[in-house]
């Protein structure tokens, strides 16, 4: 029986229907079907509570029957589904959206209107750091005037003093939950920190990083783990975004260098390895695969590669420039078990074999899940 009232209408939460424990099962059924010919899959690492873990959520907002509300957009239907809660998101994040809509009537402020074009208030994205505090509110608005903007800001974080920075963000496009290019910050430094294995990164609005606070610690210490660096290993961080994974090993390794083709991302690694003092670490926007593959041209190695693509997966190109560089090891963090067994698949049949194999239940009452591998080269080069 699902522990949501609203689950058949949001859809959000494929496998509410089951205990928590069925869902491991499930998943681990899943995982076993599609890689244990790579190898032993070991058993998946869940939570001990699997609600309200996510550190951030976005919130629609829309208009019925002459008031505000809000609640999750569901894609397949481009509607909006009304409520206050969510099994997932964070709790405090909640209140402070349902603020936000109560002070629209006070202010005057209009929903935007998917179906029209019209009105203001488009989504709130809220992202608090579990262990910093901090809190980070987005509010996104079609073009215009922000009406009673500075008092509205006023009101809202007197209401919610954990707030610790607020940014107005305008989007002009018709895609919803989409940040337009354009920010202004109303109140604090437009960023939050949060602490991730001893190491400090800054989130802005658009930066990436990861929802499961809990369960990322567990994901990026087996990854750590697997990687098994002594201190002499030059490391290859694909994909890096703001760089969290490199960075958490980099005080293993003799040099981290990064790659990852969004240079927003590539200057929030620059910063966050600044931030915690790391010296031997170096980022690059680049696509990863045309960098190694260009690594390789010039003689240079790489011993350890750490990958963390897409739900799509590796690209073939990305692939056989990664079997070209032929590190001795690659970490292969997947958030789709599908595309993981292709790619392990066109791996193995290049002379690297699967060594550990590790699930992790990132998404709770959700189809998704995060598997990290270990893959040995089984040939000299």
């Amino acid at each position: 029986m699902s522990l949501c009232p609203i689950a058949k209408k949001c859809s959000g939460c494929q496998l509410q229907n089951l205990t928590y424990e069925e869902q491991l099962r499930m998943k681990q059924v899943k995982l076993i079907h599609l890689l244990s010919r790579y190898g032993h899959v070991e058993e998946i690492v869940g939570m001990d509570d699997p609600t309200h873990y996510r550190n951030k959520m976005q919130a629609l907002f829309g208009f019925k029957n002459g008031r505000v509300v809000s609640g999750i957009y569901q894609s397949a239907t481009g509607k909006l589904v009304e409520t206050d809660s969510c099994l997932l998101e964070d709790v405090a994040s909640a209140r402070i959206v349902k603020t936000v809509r109560e002070l629209c009537a006070s202010f005057k402020i209009k929903a935007f209107d998917l179906r029209t074009g019209r009105g203001f208030l488009r989504h709130a994205l809220v992202r608090r750091g579990f262990r910093s505090g901090q809190i980070m509110v987005v509010l996104v608005t079609a073009p215009g005037e922000f009406p009673s903007c500075s008092a509205f800001v006023k009101e809202l974080t007197r209401r919610h003093p954990e707030i610790t920075t607020l940014v107005w963000n305008v989007n002009p496009t018709d895609t919803p939950l989409f940040l337009g290019r354009e920010s202004r910050v109303l109140y604090g430094e437009g960023s939050i920190e949060e602490e991730l294995l001893g190491l400090r990164f800054r989130i802005s609005p658009r930066s990436f990083y990861q929802v499961n606070p809990t369960q990322t610690e567990i994901l990026y210490r087996t990854a750590r783990e697997y990687a098994s660096l002594t201190g002499k290993e030059r490391v290859i961080d694909a994909y890096c975004g703001t760089g969290t994974i490199g960075l958490t090993v980099a005080a293993d390794a003799a040099e981290l260098i990064g790659v990852e083709v969004n240079a927003d991302a590539v200057e929030d690694a620059k910063a966050n390895a600044k931030r915690n003092g790391i010296k031997n670490a170096r980022f690059y926007a680049a696509d990863a695969g045309d960098f190694m593959e260009q690594m390789a041209k010039e003689g240079q190695r790489a011993d350890v590669v750490i990958t963390d693509p897409p739900r799509a997966g590796c690209s073939p190109r990305f692939l056989r420039s990664l079997v070209k560089l032929s590190p001795k090891k690659i970490v292969y963090i997947s958030c789709d078990p599908e595309t993981l067994a292709r790619d392990l698949n066109t791996l193995t049949r290049a002379g690297y074999k699967a060594t550990k194999i590790q699930p992790v239940d990132m998404f709770p009452h959700t189809n998704h899940v995060e598997t990290v591998v270990c893959l040995m080269r089984t040939f000299n080069s």
